[in-house]
C-alpha cells in the first residue's frame, strides 16, 4: 500500500466536498458552526484555488485533507504563523493514524520545510468533546481564547515546529 500526499486540484473539488461533509458530520450534530461543516462546492473550489489544500490519496481515492494558509489577518497580532484549517479524514479511516500522518507531513514538510515557519496555528471549539485534547497531545498549546455567541469558547492553538524522527512509512509525495 502506498500513500500519495499532494496538492489538491480543482478537479478534486467534488470528491473533497464529500470527504469534508462526511468528516464534519459530528461537528454539525454538535451544532458547532465551523464553516467547513457546511461547505459547498464553491467554498471547496475557493480553498483549493487560494490556499494550499493537501490531500492524502490511497488506492486512487482521497481519504484525508488539510489546508494550510497564510496567517489569518485577524490573528496576526496574537500569532503571525501559518494557519491550519479544514482538516478532515474520511470516516472509514478514522482511528487508523491517517489524519496524524497527513497533519505531521504538512507541519514538517510544508510549514517547516517549504514555508520555513517556526510554528503553525489552528482554531477549534472548546465544547467539542475531543478536538482540543487531540491537538494538545500533538504538541499544540492554547495561546488565546475567545467567547463567541454561537459556539461558546473558541480556542487558538499553536505548535512550535521541530523535526520528528517519525517515519511516514512507504510514501510517495507529489507536489504539483
Amino acid at each position: 500500500m502506498s500513500d500519495i500526499y499532494r496538492l489538491a486540484t480543482l478537479d478534486d473539488a467534488e470528491e473533497l466536498l464529500g470527504v469534508i461533509l462526511r468528516a464534519y458530520e459530528t461537528i454539525r450534530e454538535l451544532g458547532i458552526n465551523f464553516p467547513a461543516a457546511y461547505a459547498d462546492i464553491e467554498m471547496v473550489r475557493d480553498t483549493v484555488a487560494n490556499h494550499e489544500c493537501y490531500v492524502l490519496v490511497r488506492d486512487g481515492a482521497i481519504i484525508a485533507t488539510v489546508t494550510i494558509s497564510e496567517p489569518v489577518e485577524q490573528l496576526k497580532a496574537i500569532a503571525d504563523f501559518p494557519f491550519i484549517m479544514k482538516f478532515a479524514v474520511e470516516p472509514a479511516f478514522k482511528g487508523q493514524g491517517v489524519g496524524n500522518c497527513l497533519l505531521t507531513w504538512v507541519e514538517e514538510d510544508i510549514a517547516r520545510g517549504k514555508w520555513k515557519a517556526e510554528a503553525v496555528t489552528l482554531g477549534t471549539a472548546e465544547r467539542h468533546p475531543w478536538l482540543v485534547q487531540m491537538y494538545e497531545r500533538r504538541g499544540y498549546e492554547r495561546i488565546y481564547e475567545l467567547e463567541t455567541v454561537d459556539d461558546g469558547k473558541m480556542v487558538l492553538l499553536k505548535k512550535q515546529l521541530t523535526r520528528s524522527e517519525q517515519s511516514l512509512g512507504e510514501t510517495m509525495i507529489v507536489l504539483t
